[in-house]
């Protein structure tokens, strides 16, 4: 991409130039219509620089969406080998060690928590695909939100203080009329985010009520915080947070972009709010019928 740029900026200073020098010769030639081949020179040079600007900015757009693909699929790559080299190590120790019953079972168990990242993440990539090409039809049914939102928390909650502690506060027998697995993705993609950038052993609140059948899910966490630039872009495919510590982080830039996706097609909205004293709230609000 840096060699077309170089291309275009030579092309356009050629052209400027060309365009000066024969407006010289024709001024010099016919001086009594100075005035007609300065304005017409005006209107075509305003013209040129329109089409050079948004060319350019084209270009440059292209250019950051290569960037993010390449950072997407090095996100993508690191995503699966983690995984992958975990469950590896695990089943090699079952297999190579005498161990007992309550061993096998913790690193059996492990390894399932695995699985299902591999799972979620394979999830968000087909979904984010058929959002995109709008080949998903967002099938609904009506569901006990309560539950889903207990289930999943209850699978990225991590029983030790080497990471964050998930507390939840939900209102029991909370229904919605939605997708139900596109739904899942929401809930799953919010409380692993808080999960991801909050620092260890750091409290996350997962809270869910029903109020006059308006049902509001919000997560909170504790984590660095989101500037006010940055949340108008976290929704956009790819993107990431660009500071050095949170690309630290692992992630591929889909999570909150298919949560955007989903949440519209619920007609549903999603705030972001600053946490106190440090992180931030994702606050989602939509009527429990899901229309």
């Amino acid at each position: 991409m840096r060699k077309p740029l170089i291309i275009f900026y030579a092309l356009s200073i050629y052209v400027l130039s060309e365009i000066i020098w024969w407006a010289y010769l024709l001024v010099s030639v016919e001086p009594e219509r100075k005035g007609m081949i300065i304005g017409e020179g005006a209107i075509f040079l305003l013209i040129f620089l329109t089409g050079a600007y948004y060319l350019q900015k084209t270009l440059r757009k292209e250019k950051k969406l290569q960037e993010q693909q390449k950072n997407f699929l090095l996100s993508v790559t690191h995503e699966l080998k983690s995984p992958l080299a975990s469950i590896k190590l695990y089943i090699q120790t079952i297999l190579k060690r005498d161990l007992d019953k309550a061993q096998i079972h913790s690193f059996l168990n492990n390894s399932l928590k695995d699985i299902e990242r591999l799972d979620d993440l394979v999830e968000n990539m087909l979904i984010a695909t058929r959002i995109e090409n709008h080949s998903y039809s967002f099938p609904k049914e009506e569901f006990n939100f309560s539950e889903l939102v207990k289930k999943v928390a209850s699978r990225l909650q991590i029983h030790s203080c080497s990471s964050q502690t998930i507390i939840t506060e939900l209102q029991p027998d909370v229904v919605l009329t939605g997708d139900k697995f596109a739904l899942s993705l929401v809930v799953s993609n919010l409380v692993e985010n808080a999960v991801k950038y909050s620092p260890p052993c750091a409290e996350i609140k997962v809270k869910l009520e029903d109020k006059n059948n308006t049902v509001l899910f919000s997560v909170e966490d504790k984590g660095m915080g989101i500037s006010e630039a940055e949340k108008l872009r976290i929704f956009d495919k790819f993107y990431r947070v660009g500071s050095e510590e949170t690309r630290k982080t692992k992630g591929t830039g889909l999570g909150l972009y298919i949560v955007k996706q989903v949440l519209e097609k619920h007609k549903a909205y999603i705030k972001v709010k600053n946490n106190k004293p440090t992180g931030t709230i994702f606050e989602v609000t939509f009527n429990s019928n899901g229309n």
